[in-house]
């Protein structure tokens, strides 16, 4: 019987974990922190989640625990906004829900969970993020869930160097997630209600809101795309993280999770599974990219009118084959 070995009980770990399970691999998890657990994440999840939780066998259980539907998005540039309906409803679910369905999962399939780092040699690479800028630079995101009004659109606000993020989720909830550089951040002491209270539209949008927890902060946030050949079965953001904004990175945290470990249970060399994840999200990837490399320069306020809402979510979704 083949040994899988994987670092990391996340979403791409543990879609790994399942998809090894799935090939009679004995598979092994490395989770050093608590899991279920609230973590910051903008908990929205594109219709093309739904095949993947299919075939890791949690879709069942992911409609019992109530997702919330996604029909429309709204961005807001400055002053300036643009409305769209989804081609297809997408949904919300915390990732606290979401970690919980697949980590219990995974338990059923017969993987074993240590909850300890995991050793130096693994099969999957599926541990996150473990980059950092210079002080200064620095990117960081901060989420909460506010209880309030709820809609049934994804909201995204681009003000200087930041964005955020609403959507509703299970239970009638509204998650805030966003992302500020430590300039900004700094500018309010780090005081994020301050922030969001600064840009008009999106202290119009939250006031009716009541937030029911404390801010969680991660970062510093790097983006990187291992897409060009990482040395190994890399998965989620361990592999490539690029352009939070865009709302795919569950997706291609379960999608690549599912592709490595099938790749390594079967031993398929780890190039092939890098060309295959490179399929999945080169496009998305590289489409996400260039949309954040206009919002920094100040060009997607003047643009906003000119591309059609509907294009630009198709473009920034990976491709799921079947």
């Amino acid at each position: 019987m083949t040994s899988v070995v994987i670092a990391g009980g996340g979403p791409a770990g543990a879609s790994a974990a399942i998809a090894a399970c799935g090939e009679g691999a004995r598979v092994i998890v490395y989770e050093p922190s608590r899991l279920p657990r609230h973590k910051v994440c903008g908990e929205f999840l594109s219709a093309e989640i739904v095949p993947v939780l299919d075939r890791l066998g949690v879709l069942p259980a992911f409609r019992a625990a109530g997702p919330a539907a996604v029909r429309r998005m709204e961005f807001t540039f400055g002053a300036r906004r643009k409305t769209a309906a989804l081609p297809e409803t997408a949904w919300g679910l915390s990732r606290f829900c979401l970690d919980h369905l697949l980590l219990k999962r995974t338990g059923e399939c017969g993987a074993e969970v240590i909850r300890e780092r995991a050793p130096a040699a693994v099969d999957v690479v599926a541990h996150g993020r473990r980059t950092a800028e210079a002080r200064g630079s620095r990117l960081f995101g901060f989420k909460a869930h506010f209880r309030g009004p709820a809609t049934d659109a994804v909201e995204l606000f681009f003000f200087g160097r930041c964005y955020v993020g609403l959507n509703q989720i299970e239970g009638g909830l509204t998650n805030v997630c966003g992302l500020a550089p430590e300039g900004e951040l700094g500018r309010f002491g780090f005081a994020i209600d301050d922030l969001l209270a600064s840009h008009e539209p999106l202290r119009e949008r939250i006031a009716p809101l009541g937030r029911i927890m404390a801010w969680l902060t991660t970062g510093p946030l790097v983006f990187a795309n291992g897409l060009a050949g990482a040395p190994g079965y890399y998965c989620g953001d361990a592999l490539s993280f690029v352009d939070p904004f865009t709302g795919s990175g569950v997706l291609a945290a379960c999608a690549t999770g599912v592709l490595a470990g099938a790749a390594a249970a079967r031993r398929i060399p780890p190039e092939d599974h890098i060309g295959n994840c490179r399929g999945t999200l080169g496009r998305a990837f590289g489409v996400s990219s260039v949309c954040r490399t206009l919002v920094a320069n100040g060009w997607a306020e003047r643009l906003v009118g000119f591309v059609p809402g509907a294009w630009l979510y198709r473009m920034t979704r990976p491709q799921i084959r079947a």
